[in-house]
């Protein structure tokens, strides 16, 4: 079937405006706007439309072509697939208008327009397709994505992204209305945690599961305070923002300390109306207003995928463990347990303390070595230091977990012992952030 044959099939489905009429060809050539494309096959049918005499031919391209209608009369009509919102300039443009009036208050470089089509339209277009046996037709909402977007750009000066855009317009044709998605910023950096009962992410109460109750006193959490709002407080003030959402590369207990060069993370700027703010600066006012218990640096902007890497990396930790202990200890089985613990695979089985909210699976992991620091066999305590491959439960290493994690130092040495105070003295590596810089 031909241009033109196909193009006469489609007017006997109603009244169609050139950008709908030029969109069911959209594929087929390049140079042209829709409305260009489809005033010049229009043309064409009213031109052998009137060299063959066809007034009937006419009368179907009049209520949308005024050089048909000069022929044949009639009054102008709505496109049918459409209901004329390419007909009129002006519908665009309100929705552009409202694209800048809902993005007012925010920065940004770049943009990218949406559309969420009614059913109802999109079946008109899947029909027409159907029953005219279209095949390289544009979707209505790509043109009306693509020349929405091109006004907003225009009206701001704003590029269109169709990446990763700063905001993203998303015109609701049903009711008329914008919505506006503003995406998040990423900052990458480590942080030291220098408090014991603090945990790392903020944790919604177990009663009443955030809402507020008389256990939490109405606060909603289990915990007052937490190192990913020690961190945002200030965040969200230097980029005027919603929240931020701390994604760290895994985690220490909540009566641990982290010491060293700190824990590698990712700080997602949520909903921010300024994108860019001195970091150094920034750094500054996270540590004045975190001090004594948080301590942040090496801040940089990076990409979302920093995100996924910073979660899944699989890093090596340093801890420094405080053992307690009620029966007499030899320092020479001491050093005899530690040393066959030192370069060996555990199987530990989730452990009892972490299983209401873990999968409980068995896990083998490895420790590289164990080094006796100080024993005190009059206070019964002795400290050591452990450096283990990343997701070792390390409590349950000296502990032994009832037999969960194996071998263990409670089972080595023949009596119980266990961790009162535990330190994460480093976290080896890191993401490589440059890689995942930010566009500046």
């Amino acid at each position: 079937m031909t241009i033109i044959e196909t193009a006469k099939r489609i007017l006997k489905e109603g009244p169609i405006c050139d950008a709908c009429m030029g969109r069911q060809f959209g594929k087929l050539s390049t140079g042209l706007t829709n409305a260009q494309r489809g005033n010049a096959i229009k043309l064409t049918l009213s031109m052998e439309a009137a060299a063959n005499g066809d007034m009937e031919l006419q009368k179907e391209l009049a209520p949308t072509l005024p050089q048909a209608r000069k022929l044949a009369g009639g009054e102008e009509e709505e496109c049918w697939l459409c209901r004329g919102l390419f007909q009129h300039p002006e519908k665009l443009k309100e929705y552009a208008d409202k694209c800048v009036e809902v993005v007012k208050g925010y920065e940004y470089d770049t943009l990218l327009v949406g559309t969420k089509v009614p059913p109802i339209m999109s079946e008109k277009e899947e029909v027409l397709w159907a029953e005219c046996g279209i095949a390289n037709a544009e979707p209505l909402k790509s043109e009306l994505n693509r020349e929405v977007g091109k006004l907003v750009s225009q009206m701001t000066g704003k590029q269109v992204d169709f990446k990763r855009p700063d905001v993203l317009f998303t015109i609701y044709l049903a009711d008329e209305k914008v919505k506006l998605q503003v995406q998040s910023l990423f900052i990458y950096g480590r942080y030291n945690k220098y408090v014991r009962d603090i945990p790392q992410t903020r944790w919604p109460c177990r009663e009443c599961g955030g809402k507020g109750c008389e256990r939490c006193k109405n606060t909603g959490k289990m915990y007052t305070n937490s190192v990913e709002e020690l961190i945002s407080h200030k965040v969200i003030e230097a980029f005027k923002a919603h929240d931020g959402v701390l994604h760290g590369a895994g985690r220490e207990d909540i009566d641990a300390i982290m010491v060293g060069e700190g824990r590698p993370f990712v700080m997602e700027v949520m909903d921010p109306h300024v994108r860019r703010t001195d970091l150094a600066a920034l750094k500054e006012q996270i540590n004045t207003y975190a001090e004594p218990k948080v301590k942040v640096s090496d801040l940089v902007y990076v990409a979302k995928n920093a995100v996924e890497e910073v979660k899944s990396l699989k890093v090596n930790k340093v801890y420094r463990l405080k053992v307690i202990y009620n029966e007499d200890i030899s320092i020479e089985t001491l050093k005899s347990s530690l040393a066959t613990l030192s370069n060996s695979e555990i199987l530990q089985r989730t452990p009892e303390r972490v299983a209401h909210r873990r999968a409980d699976l068995d896990r083998t992991r490895h420790v590289y070595s164990i080094d006796l620091e100080e024993l005190n066999a009059e206070k019964k305590y002795f400290v050591i230091t452990v450096r283990c491959e990343g997701g070792l439960y390390v409590k349950e290493l000296v502990s032994g977990d009832n037999g969960r994690t194996r071998p263990s130092l409670s089972a080595l040495l023949g009596t119980p012992v266990k961790v009162q105070e535990l330190d994460v003295t480093k976290v080896e590596g890191g993401i490589s952030w440059q890689d995942h810089m930010a566009r500046d």
